[in-house]
């Protein structure tokens, strides 16, 4: 008969040791199999087999988080979370106990078998980069012979989401992510925190810093929960980041609001907001008196939310209402963010209680500290001069000359196309989408028009000199256009990244001309993307042929630049650039 040996580390009376050992009495009671169950809350693994163990067949060893393998010993072992022994006990025996437990053999291998990985990827708009990350990385996984499952935190939530048993499963945990995202659930993993760039470029390398990570020993020191060891990553702080945590929750509002605004013009005409009781004024008060009123409070909530976690969403929002309230606008939102996230941060490190006060800390003394003091500030310190600074720029726009108006755009535009989604091209997306709340949509048109002809170009270009583009380019390019139809410029990354020194350039000429036309022609755009397919909405643009003119002529510059500047492929040259995603 086959023996098992259970030790436990947890106290006897714990609940989850009692169902444990309640769950093992259930699944092995009817088996042919001896067990016997030491639960010790300082149990000493290597002694307890030594003294009870030697002549038992197999042997398990449980602990709140999964215990590392005892090179001692010659028997079959299994290592597990004590919560995962309770729930998946039948699942756990099986992978010592195959034939008995009625585990098929492939089962077993899946399970058990080689090196499995887990990651997140997520992009302030959670259109291409999330799910470009996530190709690249579980693409580089399965070429070096790993299994790997990529949670992607998208626009439209979480999809293929991580259980709880993948993640005890995971040998390493990899993160590429330019907005906040929650780890705590990692607390015990090898876990790489990077950017969602340097898993589209260097996948390969940051599964192999991943798994060269190294969990502290219990007792160790450590900074983070789990005891865990992370290499510095400029990529996982900074106020970029926070600054894009907040940009991803904002965008949904803009996009609504300003569809709504659209509709109300639509179907009420220029005036609907000032016509009570029609369904004009009903749109306007949704979409620019309800939507739009939000979004410089949810930009400020969630930027201090990235920073301080929950602690800071409440003056953050507080804070960005009074911006509004005070005239500050999109400017006095971003200073109430940051100054809610880093005052409610210092507040929670600074103030110390007893343990039985501590469950006051969060529910009333840092909300109501760090409201009051970013609320005064707001009213007395940053809302007057931001409201100063906003009404000249406000001011600016609205009266430049045609001189200035085409500078604009030429910058614009450019720095759209300069980096296609990194820092540069958010920064212009981010400027334009707040001047949106000022009333001034000229810059939002520029922006847009410039972000979609790097894609476009590109596509063309290797359509047109086929000679000079992979035939992986060449498929590619298929999807690529619809990519910058739907204002999606990270769809040109790939071509980009084959050839930086010749795209970049070609790519920022022409979206510098697209915007500078745009602006010339005085193309204005209420709604903040959705690329060509927005003008099938009423009143969304203004100018709408002199606007398809900018981006075409931009296209045509980009297209003809890359054409010239790309040298034609040798023969048995091939650079692949399979990695544009089949859909955004």
């Amino acid at each position: 008969m086959k023996s098992l040996l259970v030790l436990i580390q947890s106290s006897e009376n714990a609940p989850v040791a009692q169902l444990a050992k309640a769950a093992l009495s259930a699944e092995l009671s009817t088996k042919e199999i001896d067990y016997s169950v030491i639960c010790e809350e300082d149990i000493d693994f290597l002694l307890n087999w030594k003294k009870f163990g030697e002549e038992r067949s197999a042997l398990i060893l449980a602990a709140p988080l999964a215990p590392e393998k005892p090179s001692e010993v010659e028997v079959p072992v299994c290592t597990v979370a004590l919560p995962r022994l309770a729930r998946e006990t039948r699942s756990v025996l099986g992978q010592l106990f195959p034939k008995e437990m009625g585990v098929k053999e492939e089962d077993k291998a899946t399970d058990s078998g080689g090196t499995f990985l887990v990651g997140v990827t997520s992009c302030p708009t959670g259109i291409a980069h999330t799910f470009m990350a996530a190709e690249a990385l579980q693409r580089a996984a399965k070429a070096m012979g790993y299994e790997m499952k990529v949670e992607t935190r998208g626009s439209v939530g979480a999809k293929n989401e991580l259980t709880e048993e993948e993640i005890e499963r995971a040998d390493a945990v990899v993160v590429a992510a330019d907005a906040n995202v929650e780890t705590t659930r990692f607390a015990g993993k090898k876990l790489l925190e990077t950017g969602t760039k340097a898993a589209i470029h260097d996948a390969k390398g940051l599964i192999n810093q991943a798994l060269a990570l190294e969990v502290e020993p219990a007792g160790a020191k450590s900074s983070m929960p789990g005891g865990l060891k992370r290499p510095p990553k400029k990529a996982r702080t900074g106020a970029y980041k926070h600054l894009m945590t907040g940009v991803s929750h904002m965008l949904p509002l803009i996009v609504a609001g300003g569809l709504l605004i659209a509709l109300a013009f639509a179907v009420g005409g220029i005036y609907a907001g000032e016509e009570e009781g029609t369904l004009g004024a009903a749109l306007m008060q949704i979409g620019a008196k309800s939507a739009f009123a939000l979004f410089v409070p949810v930009l400020a909530g969630y930027i201090a939310y990235s920073i301080a976690d929950r602690p800071g969403l409440t003056p953050g929002l507080v804070g960005g209402m009074l911006a509004v309230q005070l005239g500050s606008g999109f400017l006095g939102g971003l200073a109430a963010g940051f100054l809610a996230g880093y005052l409610a941060l210092w507040l929670n490190r600074a103030i110390k209680l007893p343990d039985s006060l501590q469950g006051l800390k969060p529910v009333l003394i840092l909300p109501l500290l760090s409201t009051l003091i970013v609320g005064l500030a707001m009213i007395y310190v940053v809302g007057p001069p931001v409201k100063v600074v906003l009404e000249a720029l406000s001011g600016w726009l609205s009266n430049m000359q045609e001189g200035s108006a085409i500078t604009l755009g030429l910058i614009l535009g450019g720095m759209m196309a300069f980096d296609m989604g990194g820092p540069v091209n958010k920064a212009a997306y981010t400027f334009s989408i707040g001047l949106l709340a000022t009333d001034i949509y000229g810059p939002m048109a520029a922006v847009m028009a410039g972000g979609m002809v790097p894609p476009l170009a590109c596509a063309a270009a290797a359509n047109i000199a086929r000679s000079r583009f992979t035939p992986e380019e060449r498929q590619a390019s298929k999807a690529t256009a619809v990519l910058g139809l739907s204002f999606i410029t990270e769809g040109a990354i790939p071509f980009a990244a084959a050839d930086p020194l010749r795209v970049i350039p070609c790519m920022v000429l022409g979206s510098a001309v697209t915007g500078g036309l745009s602006m010339y022609f005085g193309c204005e755009l209420v709604v903040p993307h959705g690329g060509i397919f927005v003008m099938l909405i009423p009143n969304a643009i203004t100018n709408g042929l002199a606007y398809l003119g900018a981006i075409a002529a931009g296209c045509v510059v980009s297209t003809v630049a890359l054409c010239f500047a790309k040298k034609p492929l040798k023969a048995e040259k091939s650079v692949s650039a399979s990695s544009v995603p089949s859909a955004a």
